[in-house]
C-alpha cells in the first residue's frame, strides 16, 4: 500500500504510451495468500481509473493476468478463490478480466516475445535462484561455519559471493523481462534491502540464533547448520542500480527505499492484541519467519522439528525485541523497457 503511489504512476506512464484493448499484466512471485489478490486489485483498479477516458469510442477492454511462482506454490489455494474475487470486482462496464498461472522460475523465460504490458513482482527478487557457491571450499568444507547468513562479523568474501550470486540472478530476470515485454513496457519491482547502518538485530540473526541454540541441545547436528546458508540477497540501492545500468535493457523511472516498521498501528491492528506485549510480538515475528521460510528449512533439517524450531523462534524473539531493528528497508524500483 505504501508503494500505491509509485503504482499508479508507471501504470499511467505505460498505458498513455501504448494503443492496445488487452492489456497483459504478470504478477511475478505470487504466492496464494491474501496479498496475492490485493496486489491484482490495485493493478486492475489502476487500468481501469487510466482507460476510463479512452473507451467512449473504443472496444471494450480486456485485461489478462498472469500469475507466477514456482511451480511448488499453492496455486490451488488461489483458483479456488477467484470466483470470489471475480465477484468482488463486480460488473465493469467497459472491461473483462481474465486470469491464468504461469509456474516456474522468473529467472528464466516465462512468456512470448514482446507480450506482456506490465509486470509486477513484490517481496520476491532478494530471493536467490540458489545459495552461492562462493560459500564453501572446492573439497566442500563451509566457509561461514555456524552463521546462515552474511553478519556484522562475516569476511568479505561471504558478502562477495552472496552480491556475485544476486548479481547474476538479477541480471537474468531483466534479460528475460526485456524479450517478454513489449516496447514502452513498465516494470515494478519492490524487494528487502539492507537496512544502512542497524545496529540491532535482523530476523536472520534471531533465526541464527535459534538454530544454534538447537545445535546445543541435540536437536539437530552441527554439521547441518554448518551447510546450510539461506539463499537470499537483501541489496543496497546502489548495487541495484549498477545491475540495471549495466544490463541496458531498462530505463529507471523511479528508485526509492521505504521504511516499514514491523511494530506499527497497522500491524497492532491485525493482531488485535496490544501491541507492545513482548510475547506477542515474538510469536507474531515467528509467525512470518515460518511462512516465508518453513519450505527451505524442513528440506535441510527435516519436517520433524518444525515445530519446536518456531516455539523456540518465538521465545528468542520476544528475549530479544528490543534490540531489533525497529523498520524494515525496502526498494520501490519502476523501470520501462528502453
Amino acid at each position: 500500500m505504501k508503494v500505491k503511489r509509485v503504482l499508479e504512476q508507471s501504470i499511467q506512464e505505460f498505458c498513455r504510451s501504448i494503443n492496445t484493448q488487452c492489456i497483459r499484466v504478470a504478477d511475478l512471485g505470487c504466492a496464494s495468500g491474501s496479498n496475492t489478490f490485493l496486489a491484482i486489485r490495485e493493478i486492475i483498479d489502476c487500468i481501469d481509473q487510466e482507460y476510463q477516458h479512452k473507451l467512449s469510442n473504443s472496444l471494450p477492454l480486456s485485461i489478462q493476468i498472469f500469475l507466477n511462482d514456482l511451480e511448488s506454490n499453492d496455486f490451488n489455494t488461489i483458483f479456488k478463490s477467484l470466483p470470489d474475487f471475480y465477484e468482488q470486482l463486480g460488473p465493469q462496464s467497459g472491461r473483462s478480466c481474465f486470469i491464468a498461472a504461469v509456474p516456474g522460475s522468473f529467472y528464466g523465460r516465462l512468456f512470448p516475445d514482446n507480450f506482456i504490458h506490465f509486470v509486477h513482482s513484490s517481496s520476491s527478487l532478494h530471493w536467490l535462484s540458489e545459495i552461492p557457491r562462493g560459500l564453501v571450499t572446492e573439497t566442500g568444507l563451509p566457509l561461514s561455519k555456524g552463521n546462515i547468513y552474511i553478519t556484522k562479523t562475516s569476511p568479505s568474501y561471504v558478502h562477495d559471493a552472496y552480491l556475485d550470486q544476486f548479481e547474476k540472478d538479477f541480471t537474468n530476470f531483466l534479460r528475460m523481462r526485456a524479450i517478454e515485454m513489449v516496447p514502452c513496457g513498465h516494470l515494478l519491482l519492490t524487494l528487502h534491502s539492507r537496512t544502512a547502518g542497524g545496529e540491532g538485530y535482523c530476523y536472520q540473526d534471531i533465526l541464527g540464533m535459534t538454530l544454534s541454540d538447537m545445535v546445543m541441545e541435540g536437536l539437530i547436528k552441527e554439521a547441518t547448520l554448518d551447510h546450510f546458508s539461506l539463499p537470499l540477497y537483501e541489496p543496497s540501492m546502489e548495487e541495484v542500480k549498477h545491475i540495471i545500468e549495466n544490463e541496458g535493457s531498462f530505463k529507471i523511472r523511479h528508485l526509492e527505499t521505504i521504511d516499514l516498521a514491523w511494530n506499527d498501528a497497522d500491524i497492532a491492528s491485525s493482531l488485535m492484541e496490544v501491541v507492545s506485549d513482548k510475547h506477542i510480538m515474538g510469536e507474531y515475528s515467528a509467525r512470518n519467519v515460518r511462512v516465508a521460510f518453513q519450505h527451505i528449512l524442513a528440506s535441510h533439517f527435516g519436517e520433524d522439528i518444525m515445530d519446536d524450531l518456531f516455539c523456540m523462534l518465538a521465545r528468542k524473539f520476544s528475549d530479544h525485541i528490543d534490540k531489533m531493528n525497529k523498520a524494515k528497508e525496502i526498494l520501490v524500483v519502476s523501470l520501462s523497457k528502453a
